[in-house]
Formats: structure tokens, C-alpha cells, sequence
């Protein structure tokens, strides 16, 4: 079959545009590994419109779950004007047989491995309807062709990504789902190399599920970048806070931003969740007066809904946040994705309210999808969006971001301000959206 003009394609959850939209790493890396005579055309739904009549030989496209009914009607279009579609990501990984009734093939897992085997099977007229990527094949190579993302309005961060998959198991999350016992990193040679071609005015972002994969190879990144000096920020796991000297070396390698998973202040929630070991580096307090004392900000996130929550759960992990002056914070209401142990369990235990939420045309982001046991599912939305909207107040922000103990810095005090403006922002404007058109 022909195959001149490719369309990558990236849906939001719904119709509309965010202001929270970073560079999708994928779809370079997809870009960059397609032949020189394809014209790759990339349209990201997140910060713009899809023009109607674009009219591709093949169209592509990332699917999560959140943005799974938006994929499928973008698909139908295509579709109809008898574009074929391919489409990957991780709810194409955990539901193929799904996604198979709105594309023409699925990836399962990461793509680099059968791309170029798919585009070539496509231009020989033998798709298969099922490809499975190369999740266990090392991260080298790792071309991107990043001038797709000329033009588009994303936040001023440059993403970049040393390592894939995580050394732990959480119940809710569907990491290891995705990539099972697999966890590679790449060269830090490789990686350096592709530092240096970053904007050094943007803040980067290691985009690694966790950055404190192995001990080695962070104390091993973290040398090689103490002299470059850069700033960045990171997701990484709580106990890299254990030790002082490691702390030290991330803020002498240019750590100024760290996403950490608090999840919860229960001791009891975190065992069921699977993160028992949270507390291993001391009670949170102290966690965030250490970074805060290096000059690291601190987005914390908080997952709500585990069996031993209550509503003054909720209110305590909103003061935390609060006190400890979190620069970020999330207050999320659990949320079941297939494939994963909650979503399993919670099935197996018949307490969704939908047990395929992602394709219901009632629900809206932020409604309850199961019944907790410790808060009527309307009241326990409410209260994770009042924290939500607490937090990010007028006042809250004043306060965090001109009293953060983490000391001045007019770079790190910029990124955290724009932050909660955006975060407000969006806060407000995906609460009871629909998803999809």
C-alpha cells in the first residue's frame, strides 16, 4: 500500500485544549524511526485542533485511558475517509482485543523494535493486527526527531529520559502492568549527549517513572552532571531521602524539582497499596525539610479511596501539604485502570460503579468509579476535589510559593509559580468533563 504521508496523532480527553501539555517523548522517537520518504505530519490534540481534512495514508495514535474514547471517535474519522489506523500506548497494551474493534492494528508495549516492521508490512499490503515491542530490548538508539513540536504551546520544560520501569509494585498503578519485571536504563554517555542539545532555558524533566532505579546508575548520572550545570527536576521514590550524602548529590548535580509519591498518611492504606516501605525515610515532615534545606522543591502526590480512608484523612493530608509548604501538590481519588491489581481487585470484589468507565458516556472526570469503604462515593469526590481546590487558592499559592523554606531562587521560584497557575488552571477546568466528544 501507498505510504507517503503519516499522521501521528496524540488525543486529550476530551474536544477541547490544556495549557498543561508537554512534549510527548513517543511521538519523536516514532518520528525519528520512520523512513526518510514518509512525510510525518504530528497533530497533538492537547494544544490544538485536528484540521478535518486531514487525509494521511496512515494514521497513528498514543492512547492512555483517560483519553481512550476521544482516540476512538478521532479514529472513526479517519476511518470513515478510509484511513487506516494504528494505535499504541498503554490501554492499547493492557486491552488489545478492545481497541482492536476501533483500529486496524495495535502495538502492545513500546514500539521501538516493530515500527519499522509495522510501516514496512503496511507498504507490503500484510498488516497483522497485533504487534508486540521491544520492552525487553536495551535503551539505546534513542533517536527522536523533535522538530514535529515546532510551533506548539507546551510548558517550558524539556523532557528527557534516563531509565523505563520501576523497581516497585504498587497496587494502583499500572507501571509494572506495562512493563512487568523489566527496568533498563540507558548509557549516561548517551544520555549526556542528548543534554547537551536541550534548551538550558527550559527547566528539563527526567521523565522516568523513577529516577532512584538503581543506586549505581544514579550516583553514576549524578556525577557526570555536577559539572554541566544544569537544572532539572525529576519522579523519584521516597526513600533516596535515607540517605543524606545521595541527597546531597542531587543538589549538586542541579536538582532543583522532585515529584514524590507521598500517597498516603495511613500506614495501614500504604500496606494495601503495596508501599509499606514509604515511611523507611522517616515521617514525611522531615522528608520535605530535607529537600527544602538543599533548595529542592517538592511536588507531593496523595491518592485517596484505599480501605482505611476516612474524610479526616483527606483533611489531614490537605494540612500536611499545606504546612509543609509543598510547592505541588495532587489529591487524587483512586483511580482503577485495567490491567492493574486494583482494578482486579475492586472488580473482583463488585464494587465499580462502571466497571469500563473510560467508555461510559455518563461519567465526568472526577466522579466516583467504585465504592470506598470508609466514604459515600459522591462525598468522597467532593471532598478530593475541595482539596484539590483548597490547596490551589489564591492564598495557599501566595503563601507556598513566596514562604517556601526551600530559600530563594528566581529560576526555581518562576517554575513553581507558573506551575500553580496552570495547575489551578486545569484543576478547575477537567472537574466534570466529559470524556471523549
Amino acid at each position: 500500500m501507498r505510504l507517503e504521508r503519516l499522521t501521528l496523532l496524540r488525543p486529550n480527553m476530551g474536544d477541547y485544549r490544556s495549557t498543561d501539555g508537554m512534549q510527548p517523548m513517543s511521538m519523536a522517537i516514532l518520528a525519528a524511526r520512520t523512513p526518510a520518504d514518509v512525510a510525518v505530519t504530528f497533530y497533538d490534540d492537547k494544544v490544538e485542533v485536528i484540521p478535518a481534512d486531514d487525509q494521511p495514508d496512515l494514521v497513528a495514535i498514543t492512547v492512555e485511558t483517560f483519553t481512550a474514547r476521544r482516540a476512538y471517535e478521532l479514529a472513526a474519522g479517519y476511518r470513515a475517509k478510509g484511513v487506516p489506523v494504528i494505535m499504541g500506548g498503554y490501554h492499547p497494551t493492557f486491552l488489545p482485543e478492545e481497541v482492536l474493534q476501533h483500529a486496524d492494528a495495535v502495538v502492545i508495549g513500546d514500539a521501538e523494535g516493530v515500527w519499522e516492521q509495522l510501516l514496512d508490512d503496511f507498504r507490503g499490503d500484510r498488516l497483522q493486527k497485533v504487534y508486540s515491542g521491544g520492552n525487553d530490548q536495551p535503551l539505546r538508539d534513542f533517536r527522536q526527531d523533535k522538530t514535529i513540536f515546532i510551533g506548539k504551546k507546551y510548558i517550558p520544560v524539556e523532557p528527557i529520559q534516563f531509565s523505563r520501569g520501576c523497581r516497585f509494585a504498587c497496587d494502583f498503578c499500572s507501571i509494572r502492568a506495562f512493563y512487568q519485571d523489566s527496568l533498563r536504563i540507558r548509557p549516561v554517555q548517551e544520555t549526556l549527549a542528548e543534554l547537551q542539545t536541550l534548551n538550558r532555558r527550559k527547566l528539563l524533566f527526567f521523565v522516568d517513572d523513577n529516577l532512584f532505579s538503581r543506586r549505581n546508575e544514579l550516583n553514576a548520572l549524578l556525577t557526570a552532571l555536577k559539572p554541566l550545570g544544569l537544572r532539572w527536576s525529576c519522579q523519584i521514590s521516597i526513600d533516596v531521602a535515607r540517605d543524606d550524602e545521595l541527597l546531597d548529590r542531587l543538589a549538586e548535580a542541579g536538582c532543583v524539582f522532585v515529584l514524590i509519591g507521598f500517597e498516603s498518611l495511613s500506614k495501614e492504606n500504604l500496606k494495601q497499596m503495596g508501599k509499606p516501605w514509604n515511611h523507611v525515610a522517616g515521617d514525611y515532615a522531615s522528608v520535605v525539610r530535607k529537600l527544602h534545606q538543599r533548595g529542592i522543591a517538592v511536588y507531593g502526590t496523595f491518592v485517596f479511596g484505599y480501605d482505611h480512608d476516612t474524610e479526616e484523612i483527606i483533611d489531614r493530608s490537605l494540612e500536611f501539604a499545606m504546612q509543609a509548604r509543598l510547592e505541588i501538590a495532587n489529591f487524587n481519588p483512586l483511580t482503577p485502570t485495567p490491567n492493574s491489581p486494583l482494578y482486579d481487585r475492586l472488580k473482583r470484589e463488585g464494587r465499580l460503579l462502571s466497571p469500563k468507565w473510560w467508555l461510559d458516556p455518563n461519567y465526568r472526570y472526577g466522579d466516583p468509579i467504585f465504592i470506598p469503604k470508609g466514604i459515600a462515593p459522591e462525598r468522597f469526590a467532593e471532598k478530593c476535589f475541595e482539596a484539590k481546590r483548597q490547596f490551589y487558592s489564591w492564598k495557599s499559592i501566595t503563601l507556598r510559593v513566596l514562604g517556601s523554606d526551600a530559600g530563594l531562587d528566581l529560576f526555581r521560584t518562576g517554575i513553581v509559580g507558573l506551575a500553580n497557575l496552570v495547575s489551578r488552571r486545569e484543576v478547575m477546568r477537567k472537574q466534570h468533563r466529559v470524556l471523549g466528544t
